[in-house]
């Protein structure tokens, strides 16, 4: 049995990456979705088995617990697939000054973006064969430090840094990973983070179906990054010719922190 498994599926990147998917793997037998929100599990699988032809399994719960890990690698021991793309793209941000935001939102940042992705393809890498695809939802964020947005943009940076890492590791495998690193997209995520304040806060929104129809192209390429847009991918380039403390004061200020 062919699958995808897709993490935070309920809304943004990740329910867009979950209705392309099909798209670009046709012979895929199911869609594995894990996400908090059951309700929006359900409504997503019940439109994609009419629209798309193809069963979606719901795995409801919260990546930082344990249960829900427990039940995809149980589900995972019994069946046996074939994981033909484990999509991580379950995260969050908040915004603000390091100081003034509450540590449990901190350490809540971590544990979802870095600690979740790095355990979840821990629980999918053994099941996954030559030609397989790891896509790691990260941000234009991680090219460079991010005063009133450090955490997440920290988080980032180690997400793009893992994904190039193992990207190295499993070549000999035939196993591509690529990590996405969009700019701001319009999606719920602002809803939590709040809106940066600043020239940062005015800058534009992409399409969440655009990213990941562009993301989708890159990983049938085998391109370790894929980056949404022209201005991104500057300020991707820009981070590779000055130095952090350059960078970070560019974005303190762009960010009127």
């Amino acid at each position: 049995m062919k699958i995808a498994v897709v993490t935070g599926a309920s809304s943004g990147l990740g329910k867009e990456f979950a209705r392309q998917i099909p798209h670009l793997y046709k012979k895929l037998d199911e869609i594995w979705v894990v996400a908090r929100r059951e309700n929006r599990l359900k409504i997503l699988a019940e439109r994609m088995e009419e629209r798309e032809r193809i069963s979606v399994r719901i795995f409801a719960g919260d990546l930082a617990k344990d249960s829900v890990y427990e039940r995809l690698a149980s589900a995972l021991c019994e069946d046996q697939p074939d994981i033909r793309m484990l999509v991580n793209c379950a995260g969050f941000g908040k915004m603000g000054r390091f100081g003034e935001i509450p540590e449990k939102e901190q350490l809540s940042m971590i544990d979802v973006n870095c600690r979740a992705l790095t355990r979840m393809t821990l629980v999918c890498l053994p099941y996954m064969s030559g030609g397989s695809r790891i896509v790691n939802a990260a941000s234009a964020a991680a090219f460079s430090p991010q005063p009133g947005f450090a955490v997440y943009a920290a988080g980032k940076a180690y997400v793009k840094s893992l994904s190039h890492a193992l990207a190295a590791e499993l070549k000999e495998r035939q196993i591509f990973v690529t990590a996405v690193c969009p700019g701001p997209v319009d999606t719920e995520f602002f809803r939590r983070s709040g809106k940066l304040p600043g020239r940062g806060g005015r800058l534009g929104r992409a399409d969440a179906g655009a990213v990941v129809k562009r993301a989708l192209r890159d990983t049938a390429v085998k391109r370790q990054l894929s980056v949404y847009g022209a201005p991104m991918k500057a300020a991707g380039i820009l981070s590779k010719l000055l130095p952090d403390a350059v960078t970070a004061a560019v974005m303190k200020r762009i960010n009127d922190i």
